[in-house]
């Protein structure tokens, strides 16, 4: 063997190693494509707590897999211009802001360009109840869909048809598909009649009868329910999943076992993903396959 083609070549080896070393080392420190953080209070309901529990470990995976930061804080607090500065995606996983100065530093922060994904509570309103309709702009304008009036019970897998297939967050999924467990809600008002919302996702009809009750009226039969949705005026969307199931009964255990998870089903999955891409790369187009109609301004710091 020539000796000097073999000292070439281990030189070379020598070099492309060391490239792809670097390269490696390069990936694993790149600047993220943006920053989430998700806001929680997790006191209440355990099947709450339980898919918060969930969450926390679930979206740190996707971050490492595509490339964002996520935070988690419990001080609702946190929500205020500058320390919202640092995110680019706003999540609530199970509550709303109660306090005046909280909730403005939100709605600025919506109305200036952030962005928003919220899951099944974080929706919810009712008087009287200690979540009160107390909060016009985010529940009849933001989420359009106004106070909760029932849910189905007990948590449940449907049948989910997809409204909007040109939404990037839709895209990729089938015409219908089967969710993973949860309690869903009927609300005040018809989303279909505001031309603000877009309904990505609904309860395709093959689902019912969907709930097992035992009291009727947890039994749907028929209807029309929106399940995933975003409002065109911003960069935001809804998620009614989040509820999994309780051993409440201690059939099991005395341990309230979780019985179901949220974020265990691959299509489901999938749809959150590329709709958080969607709101944290911020992609802005014109008509349906753009996904709205907002604009990114100057944020308020």
């Amino acid at each position: 063997m020539n000796k000097t083609l073999t000292i070439a070549s281990l030189k070379t080896l020598g070099i492309a190693a060391l490239v792809y070393l670097c390269s490696a080392l390069s990936a694993n420190t790149a600047k993220p494509k943006f920053r989430v953080i998700a806001f929680f209070t997790g006191k209440e309901d355990q099947a709450h707590i339980s898919f918060l529990h969930e969450a926390e470990r679930w979206f740190p995976e996707m971050a490492a897999k595509h490339n964002f930061s996520f935070d988690t804080t419990s001080n609702w607090n946190n929500l205020n211009s500058q320390f919202l500065a640092n995110y680019e995606v706003v999540v609530f996983l199970d509550t709303r802001p109660e306090e005046p100065a909280q909730r403005s530093a939100f709605q600025s922060y919506m109305e200036h360009g952030g962005a928003w994904m919220g899951f099944h509570f974080a929706g919810f309103a009712l008087t009287p109840s200690k979540y009160p309709a107390n909060w016009d702009w985010y529940h009849n304008k933001f989420l359009g869909a106004g106070s909760y009036v029932s849910n189905t019970w007990r948590p449940t897998t449907a049948i989910l048809r997809v409204e909007d297939r040109k939404h990037p967050a839709t895209q990729h999924l089938p015409e219908t598909f089967r969710s993973s467990p949860s309690e869903w809600y009927r609300w005040e008002k018809d989303l279909r009649q505001n031309p603000d919302i877009d309904i990505l996702l609904s309860i395709d009809s093959t689902s019912f009868p969907l709930g097992t009750g035992p009291k009727p009226h947890e039994i749907w039969h028929s209807g029309y329910y929106p399940v995933v949705w975003t409002n065109k005026n911003y960069r935001m969307i809804y998620f009614n999943m989040g509820h999994n199931d309780i051993d409440y009964e201690h059939k099991y255990d005395s341990t309230n076992r979780t019985l179901s998870y949220t974020l265990n089903n691959p299509i489901q999955d999938r749809l959150i993903v590329d709709a958080l891409l969607w709101l944290g790369e911020g992609g802005r187009g014109t008509g349906e396959e753009g996904g709205g109609r907002w604009e990114a301004r100057v944020r308020v710091q």
